[in-house]
């Protein structure tokens, strides 16, 4: 009874700390053959009537040589544990089948065996199935997670990969990553708005939080910059109509930067929301970080937005992006921001080429936080012919 008692509180102590599919198999292959067993392989299903694949292996595999999972058939207990003997050799093997059932499907299933102690008793084959359908409940907690964070994936980069369109007087590039897979993904975009007389809105943000809903929020944040932008008013007053929108909404709070970029005058007129400054990159490759006011978060209802304007040339790049690029653990920003300014790019580089360059040698793709980019640069006109 004792020995069943530790091995249940080593499950509940082991199994399940990190809701990821892998993880809890392998911690309860591993916790199996502390607590009598000497090799365990769990099989899981990959979704209802799949052929089970193996998730984790532990002990000496050699015992496992011919076993199958006993899964139950149809009006059977789906949660008894089956156990029966083969032969490793000529060394007798006692094992355990138990399936993995959750929300009365099963799963997959669990082989624990031995070689050595003989049976498995039935205060044994007890702690083996509790331990199992711990497990199995912490999988599918993990399967619920993951299917909420794919949700959340394909909703945002559904989004960002579908920018709307500048004005053809202007290149641009973009590009988002997710900090990783089994990391929940958070709510950073960009967006591209065409107004009127060949100006264009450049805006990149970062919703708070992570999850399905910091990229719902996402989404309604873009679905109103893009109305208010219609608007045509100048960046500063749009942070304001966004900041009143977040409030009466309750949305998350968010860090948003826009820039207004006219062509034709050769200007860009910024304004940020509690967002990082954007770089211009020039001709020859050198970085310039845009000196600007940076006003509260949208959604906190303190305004105080500001807009400032600089001229922008054919030659220059704008690269705008959000705190998972150049941010760091442990870092001051003013460290990680002069980190991006020290950078030298190849000379005459546009925008993809800027995008690529930067989020290789920032090392982005391994980044601590999602990245979201949005590179731009006035495209030249072709020359006229001399009037005859």
């Amino acid at each position: 009874m004792l020995a069943r008692l530790r091995t249940l509180e080593d499950a509940a102590g082991r199994i399940g700390t990190v809701l990821d599919e892998r993880a809890v198999c392998e911690d309860l292959a591993a916790l199996l053959c502390r607590h009598g067993c000497e090799a365990v392989a769990v099989d899981v299903r990959p979704e209802e009537g799949a052929a089970p694949r193996r998730a984790a292996l532990a002990g000496t595999a050699e015992l496992l040589d011919g076993a199958e999972p006993a899964l139950p058939l149809p009006g059977e207990d789906h949660r008894r544990a089956v156990a029966w003997e083969s032969r490793a050799g000529a060394t007798p093997v006692h094992g355990l089948s138990v399936p993995l059932v959750w929300e009365g499907l099963v799963h997959g299933a669990v082989i624990a065996v031995r070689a050595v102690g003989g049976p498995f008793t039935a205060h044994e084959t007890d702690a083996v199935a509790r331990a199992v359908r711990l497990a199995a409940l912490h999988l599918g907690h993990a399967r619920r997670l993951a299917a909420t964070e794919q949700t959340a994936l394909h909703l945002q980069q559904a989004l960002v990969a579908e920018p709307g369109r500048p004005h053809p007087n202007l290149q641009i590039a973009g590009r988002y990553l997710p900090v990783g897979p089994r990391t929940l993904v958070g709510g950073d975009w960009f967006e591209t708005v065409r107004l009127h007389f060949g100006r264009s809105l450049l805006v990149v943000g970062d919703v708070m939080g992570h999850g399905l809903d910091a990229a719902v929020d996402m989404n309604a944040y873009r679905s109103a910059l893009r109305e208010v932008a219609s608007t045509d008013l100048p960046p500063h007053r749009v942070l304001r109509r966004l900041d009143a929108f977040a409030e009466e909404g309750e949305r998350r709070p968010a860090t948003c930067l826009l820039i207004q970029v006219d062509p034709a005058r050769g200007a860009a007129t910024f304004a940020s929301a509690g967002h990082l400054p954007p770089v211009v990159f020039a001709a020859d490759g050198s970085a310039e970080p845009v000196e600007l006011h940076v006003g509260p978060p949208l959604g906190t209802g303190f305004g105080g937005y500001e807009s400032v304007t600089r001229t922008v040339t054919p030659t220059d790049t704008l690269l705008l992006f959000t705190d998972g690029l150049v941010e760091r653990r442990g870092e001051d920003i003013d460290v990680s921001l002069a980190r991006l300014a020290a950078l030298r790019l190849p000379a005459g580089s546009g925008p993809d080429e800027v995008v690529e360059e930067v989020l290789r040698r920032l090392d982005a793709r391994n980044a601590e936080d999602d990245v979201a980019v949005l590179a731009a640069r006035i495209r030249e006109r072709p020359a006229q012919p001399p009037a005859s």
